[in-house]
């Protein structure tokens, strides 16, 4: 049998007492350190969910100033291929031809109407809001010619005669914001590749129309580049 182990002294008692006393205060510390943490993690949780609402808050901004920018242009088309004058330009080469000045000084809005009138499609200049060029990155290319009609009327009546400018090299489009304009020019590669059936902007949206049977080529609005990924 093993020997009994006789009664504890005062020093082993103290010893046991002072191992007590510090385990105790190390389980304090834990648990305050940990209560901490919890907190910090339901801080960071907090700030996580305001920078999530404010992310969404800024999207939705984005998001709306984007289609303002998009509806100031609703009433505009874009004319890109078409030879024009500028009025300085054409005054100084009819000096050089001695032409008199009234054969020259047709402003540009005049110039469009005359182009569109001699195609067959209608155009009045009580019609029109104004009439300008955008800047050219190539000195070389023709001026794209924003129009803006008093009325989307007008406007979608130029886009429907715009078969009469075939073999002209002249184009008329919407004028759509750059982030649209992104949307379209994907949008068309994608028709190119055939992995759309077809795509096309009305009132400064863009529509593409899926591949399939009948009950498949659903006609989608796409607002955001990201939505045509699925089919590329």
């Amino acid at each position: 049998m093993p020997p009994k182990r006789g009664n504890i002294n005062e020093e082993e008692l103290e010893d046991i007492k002072k191992s007590l006393n510090f385990m105790s205060e190390e389980i304090t510390t834990i648990a305050k350190q940990q209560k901490l943490i919890i907190n910090l993690t339901e801080d960071i949780k907090e700030l996580r969910r305001q920078s999530e609402e404010k992310d969404k808050k800024i999207t939705m901004l984005e998001v709306r100033v984007a289609e303002l920018e998009q509806y100031s242009r609703i009433s505009d088309v874009i004319v890109t291929g078409l030879e024009t004058k500028h009025q300085t330009y054409a005054r100084a080469a009819a000096e050089e031809r001695g032409e008199p000045p009234e054969q020259e000084l047709r402003s540009l809005e005049e110039q469009v109407i005359a182009f569109f009138n001699s195609k067959g499609i209608e155009m009045d200049s009580k019609d029109i809001e104004g009439c300008q060029t955008l800047p050219r990155k190539n000195k070389n290319q023709k001026p794209a010619i924003i129009i803006r009609f008093v009325n989307r009327k007008q406007k979608k009546e130029l886009l429907k005669q715009g078969r009469k400018l075939k073999g002209t090299n002249v184009y008329v489009n919407e004028h759509l914001t750059k982030k649209n304009a992104d949307i379209a020019r994907q949008a068309r590669l994608l028709r190119k590749q055939k992995k759309i059936q077809s795509t096309w902007t009305s009132d400064c949206k863009v529509f593409i129309k899926l591949n399939g049977t009948p009950e498949q080529a659903k006609v989608l609005v796409i607002k955001e580049l990201m939505e045509l990924e699925k089919y590329g």
